[in-house]
């Protein structure tokens, strides 16, 4: 048990499934994985374990942003001996190339908000697993799943006084997407020496103006959760 998880040790596995949403991590659990128990429910922030093609394989909430991330993947990997983190996020496309409701793989990504420079030190890009990486693009080929691959921000303001102005120099730099998440998760994987991953699922769409609905939302996370959980099966 730590102050944020009630779980007890073992009751993770060595791979786990991070939405933010608690909703999305139920629905994950529920339609994916065999025989899933809850085994946290502490602040709402639902955790699950299960199987997945005879794997074990966990899905635990963390919140929205850096600082509610933070403390999720610091428990599972300080206390709860989690080797392989895989974001299953939300995302906001900041090209054309990605279309609203595409899948982005993040390859690398800039920080743009404070918090990553105070808890690590430095705003330089980071990157996820070279060999989870791969893995991902290969099973998407695999599976059919068109995804995207390259640059992510990661920003710790989702309503900004600038508006859309302020992703300029990012959609510059070539940057597909925002999120709020993913450099937290490279830099505290490093930090531990944990594999990581982000996928994110683009749910609006900064240049078009297009938005999903949130009654949708479950259902566009399909692709994203499939690649997830065979990368996780595999790694």
């Amino acid at each position: 048990m730590t102050p944020h998880i009630e779980a007890g040790r073992g009751d993770y596995a060595e791979t786990v499934l991070l939405p933010g949403d608690p909703e999305r991590a139920q629905w994950m659990a529920e339609r994916f994985l065999e025989a899933p128990r809850c085994v946290n429910r502490r602040r709402g922030a639902l955790g699950f374990t299960g199987r997945f093609r005879g794997k074990p394989v966990s899905i635990q909430t963390t919140g929205i942003g850096v600082s509610s991330f933070l403390i999720y993947a610091h428990e599972l990997l300080d206390y709860h001996g989690v080797k392989t983190l895989i974001r299953t996020g939300t995302c906001g496309g900041l090209s054309e190339e990605v279309p609203l409701r595409g899948v982005v793989i993040s390859s690398q990504v800039r920080a743009e908000g404070a918090i990553s420079g105070q808890v690590f030190g430095l705003y330089q890009p980071a990157g996820p697993d070279p060999a989870l990486h791969a893995l991902a693009l290969r099973r998407a080929a695999d599976l059919g799943i068109a995804c995207s691959a390259g640059l992510t921000i990661c920003s710790d303001v989702f309503h900004h006084p600038d508006g859309r102005a302020r992703f300029d120099e990012p959609r510059a730099l070539g940057a597909l997407a925002v999120d709020m998440e993913t450099s937290a998760l490279y830099r505290i994987a490093a930090q531990f020496g944990a594999r990581a991953l982000s996928l994110l699922t683009v749910v609006d769409h900064i240049v078009t103006g297009e938005l999903t609905d949130y009654s949708e939302r479950q259902a566009l996370f399909t692709d994203m959760t499939r690649l997830a959980l065979e990368v996780a099966a595999e790694s």
